[in-house]
C-alpha cells in the first residue's frame, strides 16, 4: 500500500482550459507525538527512508512516516546523510489510522 493508495482522485468540474482532468486531493499528514517505545538509530551510508522502513516495519512503502516523524531532515530525498540519529516511530498502526481518519478513509 503506497501513500497514494487511499487518497481520493478527483475529477476537475468544467473549466475553460480542462474538463475532467483527474488528479490526488490533498494528503495530510498527521503529527506523531514522541512515545517512549520509539527506536533510535544512527543513520550509515546507504540508508535510506523505504529501506528503514522495511526492515523496521515488514513495507517500504511507509517510508513517509519515518520521514514525518524526523521533520528536520532533509525530506526531498529518500536518501539519509550518514551518522544522523533517526526516530522510528512504534505506533505504526495509529499514525496509519490517524492518516487514514484525516484524509477520509
Amino acid at each position: 500500500m503506497g501513500r497514494y493508495t487511499q487518497i481520493p482522485i478527483r475529477k476537475k468540474q468544467k473549466s475553460k482550459t480542462v474538463v475532467g482532468k483527474r488528479f490526488y486531493g490533498t494528503t495530510i499528514y498527521p503529527q506523531i507525538p514522541l512515545n517512549f517505545q520509539d527506536t533510535y538509530v544512527f543513520t550509515q551510508m546507504g540508508d535510506r527512508f523505504d529501506i528503514i522502513a522495511q526492515q523496521y516495519y515488514g513495507n517500504s512503502n511507509y517510508w513517509w512516516v519515518i520521514s514525518i516523524a524526523n521533520e528536520t531532515l532533509k525530506q526531498s530525498s529518500l536518501y539519509l546523510q550518514p551518522g544522523l540519529q533517526i526516530r522510528i516511530p512504534s505506533q505504526l498502526g495509529a499514525v496509519l489510522s490517524e492518516f487514514n481518519a484525516l484524509n477520509g478513509n
